[in-house]
């Protein structure tokens, strides 16, 4: 596969600017992820005959395919779907390099190319901004657009998640500025770059550096030099910004004589009402916790770049409630409030439970943290997070046997695992029936719920029996 991916990278690199915005026909290879399906939506919605293909396609994606006719008819890897009236293949992560379809397409020398590579192809936004680093990123990314929107500006983006006041997740309309939010997983089965370093950004921030994806970086120096990558690439003249309270991230800042201007920030500071005091006048905010506050600080700095002044910016920001999942408050009633949070690696995990404590300091916070990343799983990994949960009264870890299969992992000792979180009161989960009976257990005693987790609880609603228990 390194000739064809050697092939393909010059088929691609031949796609001169005119070329990229002149395409007709897109097919998408694993079209069902969060990214690549709201892509397929973008461009279709800008004109191009979009069509896709994956070997399984869930909830939300699936209806909103069908939904703009882009849903295949049949699930599955067809390499007839393939021709040479295709102008461009964008690869999903999820495709494997001896998929049918990209074979097929390698075959007929299509051009080939990762949906951050199209995207930077794509972009003629003359501000182009990244978010990248090992936690905030959808949030922050959310906070600019959130402002940028209110200001009346244009511009394209890519996010995450999905953001309230914004159909899609994906906009690349040729829109004079360009927020992305750049992680580290490699581009594709054929790009091991990591997405950020596709961006070449004017404007950037790095958020932190807590060691994640161990199955893809499999010490805390691989996943460093991705980020040392990331700041010897930046061009000469931009700037980045970032969190000075990470020590690791400081060191490597000032590690070497880069091109980039840089700049450190820290939490903004509230007042006893939770409000951030401006030039003695107070903006009262719907976001809580000290990440928080550093990732308001992190698109403040952005959105001054782009000659919003602090003033008008936090005028804006009051009205953003977050993105979706991302301490996502899914009900409140008198007697319990109940959070959603995409928290899953450990730093990610141990500022959600500190954030709600932080906002419910004499309340009992009963929580659930699901493991279900190959890095959460893995048994080698899970002392990493020793004590990040310690700030919340109890707290259950679960996780789905059914996924480890499918991982091909292997399954987990509860005791190990308990013993690694040294948490006083911890249970360790692996099936509904205990995840449900947890939850029923003792709920007069419990003010606050934080449900933690990248996957879906093997399919069961937390909220639905915690509601209907009230």
């Amino acid at each position: 596969m390194q000739i064809y991916a050697q092939l393909v990278y010059q088929s691609t690199l031949c796609l001169s600017f005119a070329e990229i915005r002149n395409v007709r026909y897109y097919h998408l290879i694993a079209l069902g992820g969060s990214v690549m399906h709201n892509l397929a939506i973008d461009l279709k919605d800008a004109g191009h005959k979009v069509t896709g293909s994956d070997d399984e396609i869930y909830e939300p994606s699936r209806s909103r395919l069908s939904e703009y006719g882009l849903l295949p008819s049949e699930m599955g890897w067809h390499p007839s779907r393939i021709s040479e009236d295709i102008d461009v293949i964008i690869l999903g992560k999820h495709a494997k390099s001896d998929n049918p379809e990209l074979l097929k397409a390698i075959e007929l020398g299509l051009p080939i190319m990762s949906f951050p590579e199209f995207v930077s192809l794509h972009s003629k936004a003359q501000k182009k901004i990244a978010i990248t680093g090992s936690h905030g990123k959808t949030t922050t990314t959310s906070m600019v657009m959130h402002v940028l929107k209110q200001e009346g500006l244009d511009f394209d983006y890519l996010v995450g998640a999905q953001i309230q006041g914004f159909q899609k997740m994906v906009r690349i309309s040729g829109a004079p500025i360009l927020i992305v939010e750049g992680d580290e997983y490699p581009s594709s089965c054929l790009d091991n770059r990591a997405k950020m370093l596709h961006y070449k950004a004017d404007i950037s921030v790095i958020t932190g550096v807590a060691w994640d994806h161990v199955n893809i970086y499999k010490t805390y120096a691989d996943y460093l030099g991705i980020f040392e990558n990331y700041l010897k690439q930046s061009p000469e003249g931009s700037k980045i910004f970032f969190d000075q309270t990470d020590e690791n991230l400081t060191q490597l800042i000032l590690a070497d004589a880069y091109q980039a201007t840089r700049k450190g920030y820290t939490a903004l500071m509230t007042n006893r009402k939770g409000a951030i005091v401006y030039n003695d006048v107070a903006y009262p905010i719907q976001v809580f916790g000290e990440h928080n506050l550093k990732n308001l600080h992190a698109a403040l700095l952005i959105c001054q770049e782009l000659d919003i002044s602090a003033e008008r910016f936090l005028q804006h920001i009051g009205s953003f409630t977050g993105a979706a999942k991302r301490l996502e408050l899914l009900s409140e009633t008198e007697d319990r409030v109940i959070y959603k949070d995409f928290a899953h690696a450990p730093s990610k995990a141990k500022a959600t439970a500190e954030a709600v404590r932080s906002k419910y300091k004499h309340k009992k916070i009963k929580a659930i943290l699901e493991l279900h990343t190959f890095s959460s799983l893995s048994k080698d990994f899970i002392p990493h997070y020793r004590g990040t949960l310690n700030s919340l009264d109890e707290v259950a870890v679960f996780y789905d046997p059914a996924a480890m299969k499918l991982k091909r992992m292997p399954d987990l000792d509860k005791s190990m695992i308990a013993n690694a979180f040294a948490h006083p009161q911890l249970q360790v989960l692996s099936s509904l029936e205990e995840l449900e009976t947890y939850l029923k257990a003792d709920m007069d005693d419990y003010q606050v719920y934080l449900i933690m987790s990248s996957g879906n609880l093997g399919g069961l609603s937390p909220l639905d029996i915690l509601k209907g228990n009230e």
